[in-house]
């Protein structure tokens, strides 16, 4: 048995090491970033990939709000239907946040409040395997 690889802050005794891997073991795309993705060219190119035997389902079954790969269209259709991914559909109906926002909130600028954009969960296709 050798030493743990968990060590001990001396602030707070929390554990350093867990606490860092529980923050970036789940980390999944920004919204901004699956905004970019949502965008019609690059669309196409992640609903209709590959086979990549590296990727959960071979790259074939993608939830493009949510940013996962599925095993089969079973799957990825109860996905549809969780609460995870409908809070993701409300989370990207507010329009991502730019520079020029940012400039208005420093005082470079009158208030616009942002935008509502109308998102609606991926059409299905059952030709997929």
């Amino acid at each position: 048995m050798g030493k743990s690889k968990q060590t001990k802050n001396h602030n707070n005794g929390r554990k350093k090491n867990v606490n860092k891997m529980l923050k970036t073991k789940r980390r999944t795309k920004d919204l901004d970033e699956i905004h970019s993705d949502m965008k019609p060219e690059t669309a196409t190119k992640l609903l209709n990939q590959e086979v990549d035997y590296d990727v959960t389902g071979c790259a074939q079954h993608y939830c493009l709000h949510c940013a996962r790969y599925f095993t089969d269209m079973k799957s990825l259709k109860d996905h549809f239907k969780t609460k995870v991914h409908k809070k993701r559909l409300k989370e990207l109906r507010e329009e991502p946040y730019t520079q020029a926002e940012a400039d208005r909130a420093a005082g470079m600028g009158s208030y616009i409040p942002p935008k509502s954009i109308e998102v609606k969960t991926q059409p299905v296709e059952e030709d997929m395997c």
